[in-house]
């Protein structure tokens, strides 16, 4: 597989932003089966774009909406249009989309898109490309929720993606797919052929409070009771903040963090948004599911926490590619909760990886309301899809 990278920050006027794109992939050779993935600010007229793309771009195009990019060639990107073209003749690529999700029938709705696509798909699927529009007011459609589905019906294929964002308004996020909107749904692509995918998740959250309890009752994202008392009074107990029933921006860098068993004495920790507080119950509603039995604690997240974990996983993931020759793509997942501590220098976690890449190598990432990356069990090593928070992940491939 190869693949390259284009940019542009013009979103008034499409014309000359399709035809930036154009010239600066004008000379990238296509092989049989290619793929576009856009990332682009919400107030880009996507359908209109679209329009423009698919007069010369006859392979599909999927993406979603995104707080700020990042590429290979320019970094850390504020707002624009972002596209990376995967080509190859050995690599086949399947992709679709669900429509709008709706609340009782999501599951079954996600479920039959993962049927088509299996039904679609030709050769052995190795990996899962996915993304997401959830809204934030939604309880039972968690991102965690939509993996499970996703997760159940690809048998254990590892699941790569994460949650389109827009300008920290949570109404305006979106994906797409060809020529489509979708506000609240999946876009989602099976990639099969000569790929090795590799993963690496590094957790923002270097240091803990002294804060430690078991969920002994909880229902879905809504946790009710820490040990033997409710959510809101052990928060009290530990003079935390209880005086407000949002919460979204209230512990954005002090996250909760979820120990998650997977059995066989393993388990995944993973961070976690405190969304509201139910004052009347005692109880708190996170953006992802809260498994009863879990131990949860509180991270501390800083700028230099930040820049140390994505150091670490250019690092880690620079290591493992360099005796391997077939390696041309990684895609970046990093969390908006990261952005807003790097909020005086967002340009950071770009800096880390610019001049470092090799030059076969392309790179296209986002800031995500949530990350979809397999992530290593604690005492095992084994790999478990996961839905995560406040966390860097790069997929290579």
């Amino acid at each position: 597989m190869r693949s390259f990278t284009a940019y542009t920050g013009e979103i008034d006027d499409l014309d000359a932003a399709v035809e930036e794109l154009f010239a600066q992939t004008r000379d990238f050779a296509l092989a049989k089966n290619t793929m576009a993935l856009l990332f682009t600010e919400e107030e880009t007229d996507y359908p209109a774009l679209y329009e423009r793309l698919s007069q010369r771009w006859d392979f599909p195009v999927i993406g979603c909406t995104a707080m700020a990019m990042l590429t290979d060639k320019l970094g850390y990107c504020r707002g624009g249009i972002s596209v990376l073209l995967l080509t190859a003749d050995d690599c086949t690529f399947t992709i679709g989309a669900t429509g709008e999700l709706e609340r009782p029938h999501f599951k079954e709705q996600l479920a039959q898109l993962c049927r088509d696509l299996n039904a679609r798909h030709t050769g052995e699927a190795k990996l899962v490309l996915n993304y997401y529009a959830i809204p934030v007011t939604e309880e039972e459609m968690s991102g965690s929720n939509l993996l499970a589905v996703i997760n159940e019906e690809m048998h254990g294929l590892p699941i790569y993606g994460g949650v389109a964002s827009d300008d920290l308004d949570f109404m305006a996020n979106c994906v797409f797919c060809n020529g489509s909107v979708i506000k609240t749904g999946v876009v989602m692509v099976l990639i099969s052929g000569n790929i090795s995918p590799r993963f690496v998740c590094v957790n923002s959250v270097e240091r803990t409070a002294p804060f430690s309890y078991e969920i002994t009752k909880s229902d879905g994202t809504i946790v009710r009771r820490l040990g033997g008392v409710s959510f809101v009074d052990a928060l009290r107990k530990e003079n935390m903040r209880t005086d407000q029933e949002d919460m979204m921006s209230a512990y954005i860098l002090s996250p909760f963090v979820v120990s998650v068993d997977q059995g066989e004495g393993d388990y995944v920790r993973v961070a976690r948004i405190l969304a509201r507080l139910d004052l009347t119950t005692g109880a708190g509603r996170f953006l992802s599911v809260m498994p009863e039995g879990a131990t949860l604690g509180i991270g501390l997240v800083n700028c230099d926490d930040v820049c140390m974990t994505v150091e670490r996983a250019f690092t880690r993931v620079l290591r493992e590619i360099a005796q391997q020759e077939d390696c041309s793509t990684f895609l970046c997942n990093s969390c908006s909760a990261r952005y807003l501590a790097l909020i005086n220098d967002p340009s950071v976690e770009a800096q880390t990886y610019l001049g470092r890449l090799p030059e076969s190598v392309s790179l296209m990432g986002f800031y995500a309301y949530g990350e979809c990356c397999p992530t290593r069990g604690e005492r095992t090593g084994r790999e478990y899809n996961m839905y995560h928070n406040f966390t860097f992940t790069i997929l290579a491939m």
